[in-house]
């Protein structure tokens, strides 16, 4: 008699990326980008704040505009997989993941063009506050891609004979 643990659910099926190379989803290599980016842009405004030093400005008005072209970049390659991958826009956390990358990329492109005339004027307050907000936003737009990624085996290959 073998007895079933609930802690031991079988994995569900895969739900391969449209926009691969090599069975490698773009998506998912483009997206550490932007996160890189905004981090970067947290940190450099708190290195601004900390020190005054100008160069944290100019830093962060650059890393901002990387999370944002970055962003943008890996949403569209996103938005194609959603799109094309009927499969993916069943799950709650795909339209969760979504909305909250576009909010995400919004709020990057509005805080790279709030410091393009004046990078250090703009850091204190907004800037810095803008950063922050990215920040959390960052967490939960990952926390909805890694549901999608290790709770519905979207763009892994778990049933492949590896």
């Amino acid at each position: 008699m073998s007895v079933k643990s609930p802690l031991l659910k079988p994995a569900p099926t895969s739900t391969h990326s449209a926009i691969a190379i090599a069975g490698h989803p773009i998506h998912a290599m483009m997206v550490s980008f932007p996160i890189a980016f905004v981090t970067g842009g947290l940190a450099c405004d708190l290195a601004y704040w900390w020190t005054a030093d100008a160069f944290w400005a100019r830093m962060a008005l650059w890393i901002t505009g990387a999370a944002f072209v970055m962003g943008t970049l890996a949403g569209l390659v996103g938005t194609l997989d959603f799109l094309v991958v009927h499969k993916i826009r069943r799950h709650v956390a795909s339209w969760s993941h979504f909305i909250a990358a576009v909010m995400l990329i919004s709020l990057a492109a509005a805080n790279w063009w709030q410091r393009v005339p004046d990078p250090e004027a703009a850091i204190l307050p907004w800037g810095l506050f803008m950063s922050a907000v990215s920040a959390l936003a960052l967490g939960v737009t990952g926390w909805f891609g890694g549901k999608l990624v290790f709770h519905h085996n979207i763009g892994t290959d778990s049933d492949d004979n590896q």
